[in-house]
């Protein structure tokens, strides 16, 4: 039932997402449906939780590899699943009134996240001072890589993981730097200076 839905909402979206048609295609009934979902919003989140598969949280001893590992593993397995649904849940995130966040947040549940466990260790291995650590540093690395995924529509190069890793991230965690080089040229606006 739950990969009928999730092929449902994929294909047509929110606005075409019916529970009889999600029963259609599983071959059940749409009593049977609303007696383990009471909403279609329900049940919707249920085939997006299903078919998103648990990340792994790498364990390499070194926190640069745990994200790169990581990050790499999440533009191999979310991003296929990520970007499909993006455009299709407009409709559910306006009649919900959740924000991708509040989606996030559904799906995630009380767990806690691959980067608080990879930032952990490398807080009880020595590698970062807790003190430096604060909610939003924590999710760094992964909230520009959902950026970088959402906005090229493409999968994130490994050269651009690095970037991410190396040079913003462990920056930021550990108090060093070491520059990398750029990883590609941005277009500057307003052409070129005299």
């Amino acid at each position: 039932m739950l990969e009928a839905a999730y092929a449902e909402l994929v294909e047509g979206g929110y606005a075409a997402f019916a529970l009889d048609r999600v029963a259609e295609r599983a071959r059940t009934s749409r009593p049977v449906l609303a007696r383990r979902w009471a909403t279609r919003e329900e049940l919707i989140l249920a085939a997006i939780r299903h078919h998103t598969r648990p990340m792994p949280t790498p364990d390499t001893g070194s926190l640069r590899d745990d994200l790169v590992a990581a990050l790499t593993w999440a533009d191999q397995h979310r991003a296929q699943i990520l970007l499909p649904l993006v455009g299709h849940l407009g409709g559910f995130l306006q009649q919900t009134g959740r924000s991708l966040a509040d989606l996030r947040q559904d799906l995630i549940q009380d767990r806690p996240t691959v980067d608080q466990a990879i930032i952990q260790r490398a807080v009880d291995r020595g590698e970062v001072d807790p003190a430096r650590v604060t909610p939003r540093l924590a999710g760094l690395a992964f909230d520009l890589f959902r950026h970088e995924t959402l906005m090229t529509e493409a999968p994130v190069p490994a050269a651009v993981i690095a970037e991410i890793v190396d040079t913003i991230v462990l920056p930021l965690l550990t108090g060093t730097f070491t520059p990398a080089p750029p990883t590609s040229k941005r277009p500057t606006s307003g052409g070129p200076r005299p």
